[in-house]
């Protein structure tokens, strides 16, 4: 029996987004701006000095900006869910919220998803690790 979950709407949910690993350079995260231009959400991890593990995303909002937020929020963080993509909406899996991907990095607190100070420089994204340390909190009950 072959299943095949490019037909199956929704498939992404049986197993999550995909979440690539990343390696700071001299403290800083350095993300290529072609890689995560395009609309869509983009997973990342990073092990922050207190070794625990931080997941963020990244999103290009449709008015064009680059958006960078830990996936997780004040309310919600203890149940280590996150958000999923929902068209230009970033959802929480654990309460339901839907939040405009407009909103990220400008609305703090709450349950809308934990802001990371972000630097365009050149065609990169970059994103400190003093934020991603200061920020690890948030990730302390994710599941892997």
């Amino acid at each position: 029996m072959t299943i095949s979950l490019g037909l199956v709407p929704g498939a992404w949910a049986l197993f999550g987004p995909r979440i690539d690993m990343l390696t700071p350079e001299n403290e800083v995260l350095k993300i290529s701006l072609s890689d995560i231009d395009d609309g869509k959400a983009h997973y990342f991890k990073v092990t922050a000095d207190s070794g625990t593990l931080v997941t963020f995303f990244t999103l290009k909002s449709r008015d064009g900006v680059i958006r960078a937020a830990i996936d997780a929020c004040d309310v919600c963080y203890r149940s280590g869910k996150g958000y999923v993509q929902d068209g230009d909406f970033m959802v929480c899996t654990n309460c339901g919220q839907r939040f405009a991907s407009s909103r990220i990095n400008v609305v703090k607190g709450g349950c809308n998803p934990a802001p990371l100070n972000r630097q365009v420089d050149g065609k990169h994204l970059l994103i400190s690790m003093a934020d991603i340390n200061k920020n690890a909190w948030y990730c302390e009950f994710k599941k892997s």
